[in-house]
């Protein structure tokens, strides 16, 4: 099956997107080549599959396909720097598309062909280094047999075999290439042509004119749109036999699951439909457990009174803190987070007897193909996957929810059909980061050492609502990620977890467990440090003791903010430490406060080891990226709930960053010679704690809740614009 589509943008052809998605293993494909690099659409050509990860076209460009999926982070250009490498081609010939759905493709940490966890570049290096120099071997073996000299002979240089003054193009060679079997140990050069440099990436040139697909920009001819509608509770079903009526304005009305699919010509008419349509919903009895009032009250009680299940234990915590010369007892909150991604969730399907075809924004190409043959009981061969660009991903798009409605819808109308999610569905119905309850008990010794260390927490389990078995002992290990094996050396430690029962959904959002036990374990480090009398800086050098990876992070962003010498006049530093998905970040923030709700983050400085910089320039960018992105949290992202309804369904009360509220960030890279970390998620967690940290060394206030400022929310035009 095969659909022409029509993506935004002047220098895309309607058939362009589709001249090469599902190219791993054909040998000779024609087609049009997505321009993601700076230069307009090139005229048809043919492109040959030398293996499952490259293809050569007959103008010499070089097409990459890339097992992780781009979602702003840079994937496809770090990735693509690897096997360009080792390939020895022209950077400016070097294309990056995603692959199609196949477990040839799969992300050994994720167990499948998926991103997260910062795990791709983790995931796939190896394996782009082997593709690179694996197809190097062959277009060696094939020039040599092409100009009649040994092997051993030829050189490459620049997407060409030499040997003397003769020499054969890649684009040549291709073709004899693919019918060469893979070396399978093929020497690897890695000699930084291109892997630990700062090259232009390969999606932004498409992103800046246009002419980029995002799963919100896919026409498919003659395809319909549709858009959901949820029950306004959360947890809300739809009658047992229930068929919605049509209301006007719509071509039809389907039940997919618990929800309505609303369809029409054209989205907006979609919508207004679905506003018209009156359901008769049934609200689960549980409604009233969906409560904030209720969810804070009953983690208080369970903080008190329920049994914890021990996640770390080492020496007698209790006693020490117990006979301690000076002890903190104290406890922080943080709330449910929406993932608020930029672009709101959608999905295309064309579902035939024979076949099924979907373009989707999403994190996990290969969930969606098993979810869509579990659906359509077609075998996967006949289900293509297309995975287009995402407006943000950050766990949200792991999710198979929409995916699901859109293969259902298309499979009741056996027409192309695009099903969006208006954004108050998407905030109302989303996979939230989990709220929090975190007390923290420690002691110190009459020198100012910590002797003992309590730190129980209280969550709901993103694991538990997927698969109850994955908690050991009755401990979530995300739950309990940035508590449990940090690099300060307790002698007497104590980690407990209570699973908050909550029915309201939870999913995994960046930095997913770190991003609220950073906020706990360093906020009460600094607690610690003035209860000691002693500098934080000074303090954490302490305790991380012999710690050299931790302590050049840490001394590394103290001298990028000039912390030993004096704030600006009205400003204050703070600083925070955290360590996860492989990297460790250290972030000290700058901050003033203009007025009782306002803090005025002015400069945020970050160091951090993550082993290896693949693409230094895209390291230093994601360091800004989550700066951004936690200090929205932490000074007013929160979703509250009542009676299992979200009281924020837009950006109107769930504020973000502007541009001229983002601090000055400056980002050093430190490297120790550890293993290859990750990169888009530990950026996350340290900027609330250095805010928080900065602000009670400003003020004497310790903020413990997160939102620091719950009361502000986002609106349409600022006072003073």
């Amino acid at each position: 099956m095969k659909n022409d589509v029509t993506e935004r943008g002047p220098s895309l052809d309607r058939r362009g997107f589709l001249g090469g998605g599902a190219a791993a293993t054909a040998g000779l494909l024609f087609g049009f080549s997505l321009p993601l690099t700076p230069r307009v659409a090139e005229a048809k050509v043919a492109r040959t599959s030398i293996t499952a990860w490259i293809q050569i076209a007959s103008d010499e460009t070089v097409t990459i396909l890339i097992g992780a999926q781009e979602m702003g982070q840079g994937i496809l250009t770090g990735l693509a720097q690897i096997a360009a490498e080792e390939l020895v081609v022209d950077w400016a010939k070097v294309r990056a598309r995603h692959a199609p759905a196949d477990p040839v493709y799969a992300n050994p940490f994720m167990g499948g062909q998926m991103t997260g966890g910062s795990t791709s570049m983790r995931g796939f290096f190896k394996a782009m280094q082997i593709a690179g120099a694996q197809v190097r071997e062959m277009l060696k073996q094939a020039g040599a047999a092409a100009l009649g000299v040994p092997m051993s002979s030829v050189t490459i240089k620049d997407g060409a075999v030499w040997a003397g003054s003769n020499s054969r193009t890649y684009g040549q060679l291709a073709a004899a290439a693919s019918a060469l079997s893979p070396p399978a140990s093929p020497p690897i050069l890695g000699n930084g042509r291109y892997v630990g440099k700062t090259m232009p990436r390969v999606d932004l040139p498409a992103k800046v004119d246009g002419s980029a697909v995002y799963g919100i920009d896919v026409r498919v001819p003659g395809m319909l749109h549709a858009v959901i509608k949820h029950c306004p509770t959360l947890g809300g079903t739809l009658p047992a036999g229930y068929t919605p009526p049509t209301p006007s304005g719509a071509v039809a009305a389907v039940a997919v699951g618990n929800a309505v699919a609303v369809v029409a010509k054209d989205t907006w008419s979609a919508k207004k439909a679905a506003e018209r349509l009156q359901v008769p919903w049934v609200v689960p009895k549980n409604a009233a457990e969906m409560d904030s009032v209720a969810i804070d009250t009953l983690a208080k009680s369970m903080m008190a009174g329920a049994t914890p299940a021990v996640a770390e234990k080492v020496g007698d915590a209790e006693a020490a803190i117990a006979g301690a010369a000076r002890r903190l007892d104290a406890t922080y909150s943080l709330p449910f987070l929406a993932h608020a991604c930029m672009e709101p969730l959608n999905c295309t399907v064309s579902v035939t007897a024979t076949g099924c075809e979907i373009w989707a924004p999403t994190q996990a190409p290969g969930l969606v193909q098993a979810t869509a043959a579990a659906i359509t009981g077609l075998d996967p061969s006949r289900i293509t996957v297309r995975t287009m660009f995402m407006g943000g991903g950050l766990g949200r798009k792991f999710e198979m929810d929409y995916i699901s409605q859109a293969v259902m819808l298309g499979k009741a109308l056996r027409k192309p059909v695009k099903l969006t999610w208006t954004r108050e569905e998407d905030f109302s119905h989303d996979q939230y980061r989990p709220m929090a309850l975190a007390r923290v008990r420690a002691g110190l010794d009459g020198a100012g050492n910590i002797v003992g260390w309590a730190n129980r927490i209280v969550s709901p389990s993103i694991l538990y609502q997927r698969w109850p078995s994955a908690l050991v002992g009755g401990v979530d290990g995300q739950g309990v990620d940035g508590a449990i094996g940090l690099s300060y050396g307790f002698k007497s430690r104590l980690v407990e977890y209570i699973r908050h029962t909550t029915p309201l959904p939870v999913g995994f959002w960046r930095s997913v467990g770190h991003s609220i036990n950073a906020f706990v374990v360093e906020s009460a480090i600094d607690e610690l440090a003035a209860l000691a009398g002693v500098d934080p800086l000074v303090f954490r050098r302490r305790l991380l003791g012999s710690d050299a990876r931790s302590l050049a992070v840490l001394n590394a962003a103290a001298d990028l903010a000039g912390w030993t010498k004096a704030a600006p006049a009205g400003r204050a530093r703070g600083i925070a430490l955290s360590a996860g998905f492989g990297s460790i970040v250290a972030q000290v923030a700058e901050i003033s406060a203009p007025n009782a709700t306002t803090i005025k983050v002015h400069k945020i400085s970050v160091a951090i080891d993550c082993g290896f910089a693949v693409n230094p320039g895209q390291v230093k960018g994601q360091m800004e990226g989550a700066v951004a992105h936690g200090l929205s949290a932490a000074l007013w992202g929160q979703m509250t709930f009542a009676k299992g309804k979200a009281q924020q369904k837009n950006f109107n009360k769930y504020k973000v960053v502007r541009m001229r509220e983002m601090p000055k960030v400056e980002t050093v890279i430190v490297s120790t010679g550890g293993p290859l970390g990750g990169v888009g998620e530990p950026g996350v967690p340290g900027v609330a704690p250095a805010v928080a940290n900065a602000y009670a060394r400003l003020t004497g206030k310790r903020l413990r809740s997160l939102p620091f400022f719950p009361g502000v929310s986002g609106g349409g035009e600022d006072e003073d614009d």
